[in-house]
């Protein structure tokens, strides 16, 4: 099983590579990742929290499944939504489970990219799905969610970690 990375591992920090090769390794990767996320009761996990620093993500919300590699989202509607959001890379360290915050995210968006056979695809959201794309694409250019927090609430954030 794929070990969860937390703040303060360097991945984490580091915009990931593009993936190249569509091929058993990667579909055994996103098998792995699913099984790392359903492990934690996650909804959505990036291949830099499991030390991958490659472009894909995987997620299950609201009954909507899937993957995504190599994605570029575009905001659809900027209306920004208030919500709580953790993240099982910024865990509680008496606890382990994820701290939440309310986090601004955009109302909509679409994200393109592959699947695991290099097929294109493309997946509009809204809501809770919507807030985890953006989550996911996140990690994939080295940020977390606590960047987008007042720096008093962050700092809160990471003296738990």
């Amino acid at each position: 099983m794929r070990e969860i990375r937390v703040l303060g591992d360097p991945v984490l920090r580091t915009p990931a590579e593009p993936v190249k090769g569509f091929d058993r390794e990667l579909r055994r990767l996103i098998d792995e990742m699913f099984e790392a996320m359903y492990a934690v009761d996650g909804v959505g996990l990036a291949g830099p929290q499991i030390g991958v620093p490659r472009r894909l993500f995987v997620y299950d919300i609201n009954r909507r499944k899937g993957h995504m590699i190599n994605p570029v989202l575009t905001v659809d509607d900027p209306e920004e939504v208030l919500d709580e959001e953790g993240c099982l890379s910024v865990p509680d360290r008496q606890t382990g489970t994820p701290i939440y915050a309310p986090v601004a995210r955009a109302a909509g968006v679409t994200v393109e990219g592959f699947d695991r056979l290099g097929r294109p695809q493309r997946v509009k959201a809204r809501g809770s799905l919507a807030r985890c794309f953006q989550h996911e694409t996140e990690h994939l250019d080295g940020k977390l969610y606590v960047d987008r927090l007042p720096k008093p609430e962050a700092r809160k954030i990471m003296l738990r970690t």
